[in-house]
């Protein structure tokens, strides 16, 4: 296999995960259950379907993997919170924040600088997410606001603690956050109210979140990021929020505004354009080094 086809392919394994990540809101939907509740149950089964892919997992119980578990735990937790706290675009859009966190640590813990690209990138990113969102931001709650902010932290850190494991099994830092997230929703759950029902489609709708939205989107995620930079994973899996709109439509009637066209459009050429230049950049290096090697 050759380095740009590594890259192609974790491009093409980060793009899969953000587009089942997005799948989330449907899902959410059609049950009525209390958030913890849906997180709780989400990740339990999650879990069960991560450790059934990997079979034998291998916890080296090293700071990397530890660190990725709980970040990827707190990030799924503050994001379910700030979710009820705030508004939905508020926490969106405070969560995608996680580029420039990305890059601040990956330069500095994997000595990953960003690339032109990624740099020109990152405002056209910001821009397109406010458009993206400009009729629906509004105060929100502080604490929801503030919960969403330090969800962008830690799922930008997420993003370098798996990338750390580029030459191990990140797959067990998600099975492990899995686990952990489940641990602290589900007791919480047990002393909130008990909201909607058990029916046929809640029960369904939350097979589709543990197996497909997290469990299949986990599997794609390791995959892409042993392939790719953290910055570029992080700037591909900006493409979840684009398709939110189109499942929202799908599942409510609800149509995206034109602002949510022209953010979303603006947002997909940046990402896209970005990650071609970097799989250019990548065989344009291999040129050159096989050129050097040959003299």
């Amino acid at each position: 296999m050759t380095p740009q086809q590594t890259d192609y392919r974790g491009i093409l394994a980060i793009a899969g995960c953000a587009f089942l990540w997005s799948l989330g809101g449907l899902f959410i939907k059609l049950i009525d259950w209390n958030a913890m509740a849906i997180a709780g149950m989400r990740s339990l089964i999650a879990g069960i379907v991560i450790l059934l892919w990997l079979k034998r997992p291998r916890f080296t119980w090293s700071f990397a993997q530890i660190a990725a578990g709980v970040t990827n735990a707190v990030t799924m937790l503050l994001f379910v919170f700030a979710n009820k706290t705030t508004t939905a675009a508020n926490a969106i859009l405070l969560q995608y924040s996680a580029p420039v966190f990305t890059a601040i640590f990956g330069a500095w813990l994997l000595h990953e600088k960003p690339k032109t690209e990624h740099l020109v990138a990152f405002p056209f990113v910001a821009g397109g997410m406010l458009v993206f969102f400009l009729d629906d931001v509004s105060a929100g709650g502080l604490v929801g606001n503030i919960a969403a902010a330090a969800s962008g932290l830690t799922f930008g850190l997420y993003f370098v603690f798996m990338r750390m494991q580029k030459n191990e099994s990140p797959l067990e830092s998600n099975l492990l956050s899995q686990f952990i997230a489940a641990a602290i929703a589900l007791p919480i759950a047990c002393f909130l109210p008990m909201q909607g029902s058990v029916t046929p489609g809640a029960i369904a709708a939350i097979l589709g979140l543990g197996v497909v939205q997290i469990g299949l989107a986990a599997i794609f995620f390791a995959r892409g990021i042993t392939r790719i930079t953290a910055v570029q994973a992080v700037l591909i899996a900006l493409i979840e929020p684009i398709f939110n709109p189109v499942w929202v439509f799908l599942s409510t009637g609800e149509k995206p505004g034109s602002n949510a066209l022209i953010g979303g459009a603006v947002i997909i050429v940046a990402v896209t354009a970005a990650s071609i230049a970097s799989v250019r950049r990548a065989k344009g290096e291999m040129v050159r080094a096989e050129v050097e090697a040959a003299s």
